[in-house]
């Protein structure tokens, strides 16, 4: 099938700005820019300077006074965002709040039903859009047994169905395997060229968009801080925005000397191996699945040792969540048996599944892929507190460890918000905080960079260096590359699903 061409919108912002009602600080101030139709645009930006926040507004699914206040204008072909919603397709950072049905093709349909469009077109487009996407599934499928970087493409599929004027992508390749990652991009390009849509992607693995990108904008605390072709705002002010926090190809992230495991991330050179202690978890003839039943991968022999790094790794569907899960004793195991050694479990038995809430705590400590699905309070500040206090550690003994919490993850001036205001990569580092409140000997970690800007990927990467120096056990699950390579994790390769 061939997608017909579109009349590609046009997107201007005069001294826009947005504050969320629980936040104090504006998201986002006094940002001004024209997009002509059929420009294909690369926003970038510090973590928390407001890109997602953006991109929703441009959507028109910011909301009403009652989450948050705006000044300035947002247009899209010269009517308020709000009131051209159609015009627009949005991928969200998070696939699973754009999740509608419990079918595959339901689910791509959703929004083409929304527009009116004749049913006769409908499924040819779902399917176009399926396939563009390659997400090579039955369209019976239900959503829930996606993996996180299936349900991504999901929610890139259904906004392509939609055929808008407007694509708006937020981290659309976050959460993918480096085939999935040229298969978004592919068919994102495909897409602009048949429909001459306008694009606005966001996204800190620059390098993937250049190619497909016509123009660069950066936006910083007080509005744009540049504005241009890649070639003159990465090339000529690339030092400038590195310093910034921006990704920016050729510079690698710089670690503040105030932060610990410098000589563990330095350099992102090859991949070497760090040296484990004693074995703390011990998986044999694993099975692993996330519907009873049905497991996604099996026969998998792993050792989790103190003081290493342990990379799993592999495409998406593999299992690799679940098999993290399954470590951190939140999933049964299919078969076979995850053993907790005697230093780990002390009297709680040798079984991580059986082990009370509490028993977890401070043994193994879990960060999943969605940070929303372990939000539990109603402040960040709250949020690190939950740990400790369900350890029933006192006030003088939490408030130090949280302030450090907050300060080394760049949190402090949030602590009074509302964690759900927080952006993607703020609310990430905020579940790793979280995490580390009750002190877990095994930390495993879902993608833990995911939404960071180069300085906060590079503090993030450190603190989790200095862990492992300090005997703890660090399992991440991850398709970054330099995360492997500068925790000199051993890697361990899951298998396609099957």
């Amino acid at each position: 099938m061939r997608v017909e061409s579109v009349a590609p919108a046009s997107v201007d912002a005069h001294g826009w700005g947005w504050r969320h009602a629980s936040r104090r600080a504006w998201a986002l101030r006094d940002v001004s820019f024209h997009i002509e139709p059929g420009e294909r645009v690369l926003l970038l930006g510090a973590s928390g300077a407001g890109k997602s926040t953006l991109l929703q507004g441009l959507a028109g699914v910011l909301g009403g006074e009652d989450e948050g206040e705006s000044h300035g204008e947002l247009l899209v072909d010269g009517a308020l965002a709000a009131a051209s919603r159609g015009r627009s397709g949005l991928v969200l950072q998070d696939p699973d709040a754009q999740m509608i049905l419990a079918r595959v093709g339901d689910d791509v349909a959703f929004g083409c039903e929304n527009l009116g469009v004749p049913r006769e077109q409908i499924w040819p487009r779902v399917r176009w859009a399926l396939d563009a996407v390659g997400l090579d599934v039955p369209l019976d499928r239900p959503t829930k047994a996606l993996s996180g970087g299936q349900k991504q493409r999901l929610a890139l599929a259904g906004a392509l169905a939609m055929r808008p004027g407007l694509l708006l992508l937020d981290e659309p390749t976050a959460n993918l395997d480096p085939g999935g990652v040229a298969e978004v991009r592919g068919a994102v390009e495909r897409v602009l060229d048949e429909t001459g849509a306008s694009l606005v992607v966001v996204e800190h693995r620059v390098e993937v968009w250049l190619p497909l990108v016509t123009r660069v904008i950066v936006i910083g605390p007080d509005g744009v801080i540049a504005d241009g072709s890649p070639e003159a705002v990465l090339g000529e002010r690339g030092a400038e925005l590195a310093d910034a926090g921006v990704w920016v190809p050729g510079i690698p992230p710089v670690v503040p000397a105030s932060v610990g495991g410098l000589r563990s991330v330095g350099g992102l050179g090859p991949a070497g191996s760090s040296v484990g202690g004693e074995v703390l978890l011990d998986a044999r003839d694993l099975a692993v699945a996330r519907v009873r039943g049905v497991p996604v991968a099996s026969g998998i022999d792993l050792e989790v040792r103190a003081g290493e790094a342990l990379a799993i790794v592999g495409a998406n569907g593999a299992g690799k969540s679940t098999l993290g899960l399954t470590l951190a004793g939140l999933l049964p195991a299919a078969a076979g048996e995850v053993t907790a050694a005697s230093v780990l479990a002390g009297d709680a038995g040798g079984s991580p599944i059986a082990w009370r809430s509490r028993e977890l705590l401070t043994r193994i400590g879990m960060v999943f892929q969605d940070p929303e699905h372990q939000l539990l309070a109603k402040t960040v500040r709250e949020e690190l507190e939950v740990g400790p206090r369900a350890l029933g550690l006192t006030d003088d003994v939490i408030a130090p460890r949280v302030g450090e919490l907050l300060e080394r993850l760049r949190l402090a001036p949030l602590a009074r918000a509302n964690p759900y205001t927080l952006s993607g990569g703020e609310k990430r580092r905020l579940t790793v905080a979280a995490a580390l409140a009750t002190a877990p000997r095994v930390l495993v970690l879902d993608e833990p960079t995911f939404g960071q800007d180069a300085r906060t990927w590079a503090e993030l990467v450190a603190m989790l260096a200095a862990l492992r120096d300090d005997g703890v056990a660090i399992v991440t699950i991850t398709h970054d590359d330099a995360v492997v390579r500068a925790l000199q994790a051993r890697r361990f390769v899951l298998g396609a699903a099957t």
